[in-house]
């Protein structure tokens, strides 16, 4: 048989979706998102395609982000054959705070990855510095509901009508590597197990940066979680180090640099982009940094990974010389896949 064209396998993937009855009806090219309100109650998805082998990508309306989501899926073996009620253990991926969920196929290569070829893998997106959680909104709640999205909608879709099953595990980077901690906490029993790379992981330690990031983006930066005094008990709920006792029962691996330069940046290296707010002038960062993000992130990860030694955590960490840079982030995944893979098929 002939391999289908990618006419025909988009046609395949939105039959398929619309006999499952979460095809929502096709508004006209570029029509801006439906209100939240319109047409059916939670999230749809609005558009599929498969685009390579193995990798199919997803357009949802959300309820939660108020407007559009993305998502990409890796699909294991028989996954395009799959019969009703056929589940497979199921790897959640998130992005950094780019929300650029593509970057685990082009920049990580995970479609390359032969110990992936018997697992689901979701990578959704967010929206630009969401932090993998619901934003406060000046005590208005709303969009973007981060948390909800990833939790409430992406992963209810995928269990119901994509063949993710319950045996989960969540990895994540920067901002993502918040998520996947923060995630696992406030939900037990929700991931088997969970992976930060150069994670965002106590962003209490250093409100500074928050506020130096969004303003830099032109964010309001106390629509998030308000301000870190006024506010802290907003700030503290879903932060890992907070809630590193939940954490216990969770293999998790921890890996990050220290913002120097190490053996995975090229000669030429350039440093960071200068983000005014980003230094603490009580705390300099030393004159061979070269990525500030990445030692601010150090310095958080260590907060992290001694708290959850105090709790008898089961810890992996490999810290190391180097930037805030996706090819150690490409490094850190294979080396903890182990872990996460042994937590969904053992």
């Amino acid at each position: 048989m002939a391999p289908p064209t990618p006419g025909s396998s988009r046609r395949h993937v939105l039959a398929s979706l619309a006999a499952l009855g979460v095809l929502a009806p096709a508004g006209p090219a570029g029509a801006a998102p439906l209100p939240t309100g319109a047409g059916r109650r939670g999230p749809q998805v609005v558009h599929a395609e498969d685009v390579g082998d193995r990798i199919t990508d997803l357009t949802l309306r959300s309820p939660a982000l108020g407007g559009k989501g993305a998502v990409r899926l890796l699909t294991p073996r028989g996954w395009r054959r799959r019969r009703n009620g056929a589940r497979w253990p199921t790897l959640y991926l998130l992005p950094g705070g780019d929300g650029d969920h593509l970057m685990w196929t082009r920049h990580h290569g995970i479609h390359r990855l032969a110990d992936l070829r018997d697992t689901l893998v979701v990578m959704p997106d967010m929206p630009l510095y969401g932090f993998a959680t619901d934003w406060w909104n000046h005590g208005a709640g709303g969009p973007p509901r981060v948390a909800t999205y990833h939790l409430g909608e992406v992963m209810p879709l995928m269990e119901r009508h994509f063949g993710a099953g319950p045996h989960r595990a969540v990895a994540g980077e920067s901002q993502g590597g918040f998520g996947a901690l923060s995630y696992t906490a406030l939900r037990p029993g929700l991931f088997r197990a969970a992976a930060g790379y150069s994670g965002y992981v106590h962003p209490l330690q250093h409100p500074h940066t928050v506020r130096a990031g969004m303003t830099y983006l032109g964010l309001d930066w106390l629509a998030l979680w308000g301000h870190p005094v006024r506010q802290r008990r907003i700030w503290e709920a879903p932060d890992p180090v907070r809630l590193a006792h939940r954490l216990r029962g969770v293999p998790v691996h921890l890996s990050c640099g220290d913002g120097r330069l190490g053996p995975l940046d090229p000669p030429g290296t350039e440093p960071d982009e200068h983000v005014p707010g980003l230094e603490d002038p009580e705390n300099p960062f030393p004159e061979d940094v070269y990525s500030p993000t990445e030692a601010i992130m150090r310095e958080e990860n260590e907060t992290l990974a001694a708290r959850l030694r105090t709790a008898g955590a089961r810890l992996t960490t490999r810290f190391y010389p180097g930037t805030h840079d996706p090819a150690y982030w490409s490094r850190e995944f294979r080396a903890s896949l182990p872990l996460l893979l042994a937590a969904l098929h053992g």
